[in-house]
């Protein structure tokens, strides 16, 4: 039989074990200050294209330009990355899928122009209708994110399914705008979300996982799009991007456990009109494919596009944070 103590007897018992170690133990400083705020330290590992054919280069007509994988050398926070926004002069933002958090950092590339690494790590939690931090994974599950042409940003979220319009301060709440009025599964919802600024100012595109296409406008209505790629048996719409043109990238994802994963790229030329693909990559095992959930697209000044792609790591230890970037030439 266990003896009882009482409360108060306890209660001296703790105190008189806290005494004596102020006094027999020696308190241990840091080394160094340590950081306090949004700030992350980030480690970053290059990425071959395909691991057991070192001196490949390319896929097609993508030509690779450099890889990394991502991880958080202080935080538990830096995983669950699902989209991306990248801007011309490199800075990355980045939308997580389990407590919703908004990472930003800048991209390192070396003296030709490939990605070589990844810099100032931020994370800052997104926030609700009241301007509190959304709080669980029912909530907090952001799976796309795209900016507008005025610096707004929209995030779209699953579960609870919705798109949210972020102000570009963030001291304001955001506010709900048109979504696809269909039914979606708790778990296959709103993957998608691109701008595009070349159509209207407050148009978007949305994509739901089953593969379904919807172009919306902020306060007006979702009209689904025929005609689009579909994800092929297997595959699910897992991220939508516009290029400068007007063209809309889809990017479809499988993962079989026999297969491993495996990934389609295809762009569209005048997707409200003619329809016509013009590009694809396709990835499979044993290159460096994993769950890739994002795709963007910047302009690299010659006509060309750099196209990068992100994967979620599921907070798995045996998946992980890519960003690949590839260059790419579309035709004439």
């Amino acid at each position: 039989m266990r003896r009882k103590v009482s409360v108060a007897a306890g209660a001296l018992v703790a105190v008189a074990l806290s005494l004596a170690a102020c006094v027999t133990a020696r308190t241990t400083l840091p080394a160094a200050p340590v950081a306090a705020g949004p700030g992350v330290a980030i480690r970053t590992t290059p990425v071959l294209l395909a691991p057991s054919e070192p001196d490949r280069t390319a896929i097609g007509d993508f030509v690779y330009a450099g890889g990394i994988a991502i991880t958080g050398a202080d935080t538990s926070r830096l995983h669950g990355l699902s989209d991306l926004i990248i801007e011309p002069d490199g800075d990355v933002l980045s939308v997580t899928d389990d407590g919703a958090d908004l990472f930003t950092g800048r991209l390192v590339l070396d003296e030709t122009g490939r990605l070589i690494g990844l810099t100032e790590g931020a994370l800052r939690p997104l926030t609700g209708l009241d301007g509190q931090p959304l709080q669980g994974k029912s909530w907090g599950d952001a799976e796309g994110v795209t900016r507008l042409g005025n610096g707004e940003m929209l995030v779209s979220f699953e579960r609870e399914h919705r798109i949210w319009r972020y102000a570009p301060s963030s001291n304001r709440p955001p506010k709900p705008v048109a979504m696809p009025a269909v039914a979606m599964a708790e778990n296959d919802g709103m993957e998608g979300l691109a701008a595009a600024p070349t159509v209207i100012a407050d148009g978007y595109w949305v994509g739901v996982e089953p593969g379904g296409i919807w172009f919306c406008r902020l306060n007006v209505s979702c009209v689904e799009k025929t005609g689009l790629p579909k994800p092929p048996p297997g595959y699910r719409l897992s991220s939508l991007t516009t290029g400068p043109k007007g063209e809309l990238v889809i990017l479809h994802h499988s993962y079989i456990p026999a297969i491993g994963s495996r990934i389609i790229v295809s762009v569209v030329r005048d997707p409200l009109g003619a329809r016509k693909v013009i590009g694809s990559l396709a990835m499979t095992q044993p290159m460096s494919v994993d769950n890739y959930e994002g795709v963007t697209v910047v302009p690299n000044g010659n006509g060309g596009w750099r196209l990068y792609l992100l994967s979620d790591d599921n907070f798995s230890p045996t998946q992980r944070t890519l960003l690949l970037a590839f260059d790419w030439m579309p035709p004439k």
